[in-house]
């Protein structure tokens, strides 16, 4: 017998996969928190978007809290670091010593560049050559290191782009790592300068990888589709994704199951559920999330579990935006209740909700969690204020329920000032 699921049951699994049944840390947040948070997450996306936090800072925050983003800089950015950055779903941290998984993706764009004699590995054959004669030479360089020392004479041959193009074309095929960021530009070496030998050694085949990929996104996903694995890793190839499933079935990692709800066409979305998967009786988190968080980042999947019709609109002309620049998802309970479009206004150290809106699951008592939410991510930004705009169907209560959280930001801050 296939076993059934509701659909609040399978949220509450989802969620409580992703770390959400977990309790914040009462202490300061140590680098034990982080790494435990990302043996659940297993990538961390990072994006460039700084219009509140980028966005590799918040799924950590919605899930332990106010913490030290200079923390998360030690143990993801620095040299000496347990991550490495890659493209197992955009750019993104990874485990270093994962690196071997993704010798298949590397492979694969290395093959479709090097058989094709018009791709931009081959027609830019005298850069790449240079920029790993240097990298050999120098060790770990940013991309304007190596643009300001190039030989002038070779003229438009060593623009901006032709030195940042081969760094990204050798990233991409394995040759480069990058070597943590000096702000946020990254700094890049030769592979052997960053990966440890015993990992660069360790063979994994593709149909292993992909086998390994999928068991981690059904470990992080707790119940998902076929769809669902294939994104969490950005799977293209669907024959391998289900190879990989049958093979997890037959040796009892995946369990099949039924959702009630997750259809297509009038029928049920095959889907399953992982062997460790918890169904906790509720789920009581609040949390804010960023839009690359693991919970909402695919639209299908938000869709499907959450009633969330989802998309960032940053690339949305202004007048054509239905919720704002930086909408974030807001979790209260199991359910999607609300968006918020957050900047940091550090000129005035104001924390802007420049537009709030309901979700239909929400409920009348959803803006008491969501203010006390929006003042912790003030105080975690080192900002004084909270302000909500007139913009939203929910501006005006949550104005309402900050009216009294305000003055918690003020009283933190005034504390950390005097101490």
């Amino acid at each position: 017998m296939v076993e059934t699921l509701t659909a609040t049951q399978a949220r509450r699994i989802a969620l409580a996969a992703q770390g959400f049944t977990r309790r914040r840390p009462s202490a300061e947040v140590s680098a034990r928190h982080l790494h435990t948070a990302m043996k659940r997450l297993g990538v961390l996306q990072i994006d460039s978007v700084n219009v509140f936090a980028r966005s590799h800072y918040l799924p950590l925050f919605s899930r332990l809290g106010a913490y030290d983003p200079a923390l998360l800089d030690r143990v993801f950015l620095s040299r000496t670091t347990h991550y490495v950055e890659y493209l197992a779903h955009e750019a993104t941290f990874v485990p270093v010593e994962d690196w071997p998984l993704w010798q298949f993706r590397m492979d694969d764009f290395r093959r479709r560049w090097e058989t094709d004699p018009d791709s931009w590995l081959n027609q830019n054959a005298r850069t790449i050559a240079w920029v790993k004669d240097e990298l050999r030479t120098r060790g770990p360089l940013r991309p304007a290191e190596l643009r300001a020392d190039a030989p002038r004479e070779r003229g438009a041959w060593w623009d901006w782009d032709e030195v940042k193009n081969a760094l990204e074309h050798l990233w991409r095929i394995g040759d480069v790592a990058v070597s943590g960021r000096q702000g946020f530009e990254r700094r890049y070496a030769l592979a052997e300068q960053e990966i440890p030998a015993e990992v660069r050694e360790r063979t994994v085949s593709r149909d292993e990888a992909i086998r390994e990929l999928v068991r981690r996104a059904a470990r992080s996903s707790g119940v998902a589709t076929e769809a669902d694995f294939g994104d969490y890793y950005r799977i293209r190839d669907r024959p391998a994704v289900r190879q990989a499933i049958d093979e997890l079935v037959s040796s009892a990692e995946l369990i099949p199951v039924q959702v009630r709800g997750w259809e297509r066409g009038g029928s049920p979305v095959p889907t399953w559920m992982h062997q460790d998967a918890v169904l906790p009786r509720r789920v009581d988190a609040a949390a804010i999330l960023s839009p690359f968080d693991p919970v909402v980042w695919f639209r299908e999947r938000a869709l499907r579990a959450f009633d969330l019709d989802y998309r960032i609109e940053i690339y949305v002309p202004a007048h054509k935006r239905r919720f704002g620049y930086y909408s974030l998802p807001v979790l209260v309970g199991d359910r999607i209740v609300a968006r918020v479009d957050l900047k940091a206004d550090r000129a005035t150290s104001t924390l802007q909700v420049q537009s709030a809106w309901w979700e239909p699951q929400a409920r009348p008592d959803d803006a008491d969690p969501i203010a006390r939410e929006l003042a912790l991510a003030a105080r975690w930004q080192g900002l004084d204020n909270v302000s909500v705009s007139g913009w939203g169907n929910a501006a005006e209560t949550l104005a309402g329920a900050l009216h009294v959280e305000r003055g918690h930001v003020q009283r933190h801050v005034h504390a950390r000032e005097s101490a």
